[in-house]
């Protein structure tokens, strides 16, 4: 089986690199998400939502642990827990859109580093 994954933009922010701890300073600050100009009409009223999936790739982790301990000191599996040490180094965060401007969304809640290829981005829709 083929897996075909496009890079659609990258994350772009003061965050360079980050311990532990700084995930929840990193969610309180604002980053923008620059989409590839050959993606940019996937935005199209994007605006209407006000909160966003957007799924990236852990592009500087660099292997995993199949248990971990978490930030509170728990020991938990992989999949239970959010570290950026994964088998498929895929991350995904729910962001609060500030802002379209182009094909830059502006948004917080992003615990992305600077530079993080930019996966998908999917609205976050409530079942009703």
């Amino acid at each position: 089986m083929d897996l075909k994954i496009e890079i659609i933009g990258y994350v772009h922010n003061e965050w360079e690199s980050a311990e532990p701890g700084d995930t929840d300073r990193m969610k309180e600050s604002i980053s923008t998400i620059e989409v590839k100009e050959q993606f940019a009409d996937a935005l199209y009223r994007i605006e209407k939502h006000s909160e966003l999936n957007i799924l990236f790739y852990f592009d500087r982790s660099d292997d995993y642990e199949l248990r971990t301990v978490t930030r509170s000191g728990e020991v938990r599996g992989v999949f239970a827990c959010c570290t950026p040490r994964r088998p498929s180094m895929i991350g995904m965060t729910t962001v609060r859109l500030l802002r379209v401007e182009e094909n830059t969304l502006t948004v917080t809640g992003l615990d992305a580093l600077n530079n993080t290829p930019v996966l998908d981005i999917k609205p976050v829709v409530t079942s009703r």
